[in-house]
């Protein structure tokens, strides 16, 4: 039988002996059913006509009704006790529990196996197959790529030890001065008129190999 039924076994003698009027020469429980309802009571007296009548608890002495009061007594007095110390056990144990937890050391993340650190190793993947040769913006990608794989799989404890293994490159220690070339407008050509047509040349005389203008001048002909 169970604890919990113990005791309400207990607490219910306790209530019934508590309901029984004081020590009498005698107690007797007995059981009336009805023949017509079927309903049934209890008394420690007689029943009623027309009922059934049968023996609970058989008749007892006051010597013996004073011992079972005693006992229930004494049984609900170690139950408060089995009670109370129950109370201080879970409330000791539960101290106990609480310095335990503050003692322990912090659990340990596993970042290689995290989310970000597989999204990182994809990216850098991604990044190396479109790397096509040796340039500079290319070499930059693959190496901001490679440093987020170290943040996410390696913790920030262990990306800062890699950080400072990692041998410094002149890209990283020495500034990029980007120059840009001076800029020159653009002046449009401005566009020659075209050279007049000059005029026919009049010829006063021509014979066979010259032809002569009005000042003199000859021209072959």
């Amino acid at each position: 039988m169970k604890p919990r039924t113990h005791s309400l076994i207990a607490g219910l003698c306790v209530v019934f002996l508590g309901a029984l009027p004081p020590v009498s020469a005698q107690a007797q429980v007995v059981r009336c059913t009805d023949a017509a309802t079927g309903k049934v009571t209890y008394t420690d007296g007689k029943c009623a006509s027309g009922t059934t009548v049968r023996e609970v608890e058989a008749r007892k002495t006051p010597q013996e009704i004073q011992q079972e009061r005693e006992e229930a007594a004494e049984a609900l007095a170690r139950k408060q006790q089995r009670l109370q110390a129950e109370a201080t056990a879970a409330e000791t144990e539960s101290r106990r529990n609480a310095q335990r937890d503050q003692t322990a050391p912090a659990k340990t993340t596993d970042y290689a196996r995290s989310p970000e650190c597989a999204r990182s190793r994809r990216n850098l993947d991604v990044v190396l197959s479109s790397v096509t040769g040796g340039g500079y913006e290319q070499n930059l990608r693959v190496e901001a790529a490679q440093r987020q794989v170290d943040l996410d799989c390696l913790g920030p404890q262990g990306y800062a030890e890699v950080e400072k293994s990692r041998p410094r490159s002149s890209s990283t220690t020495t500034p990029v001065v980007v120059v840009p070339p001076p800029y020159y407008p653009v002046r449009p050509t401005p566009v020659q008129p075209p050279a007049p047509t000059p005029a026919p040349k009049k010829f006063t005389q021509c014979n066979v190999f010259r032809c002569y203008d009005a000042q003199g001048n000859s021209y072959p002909r």
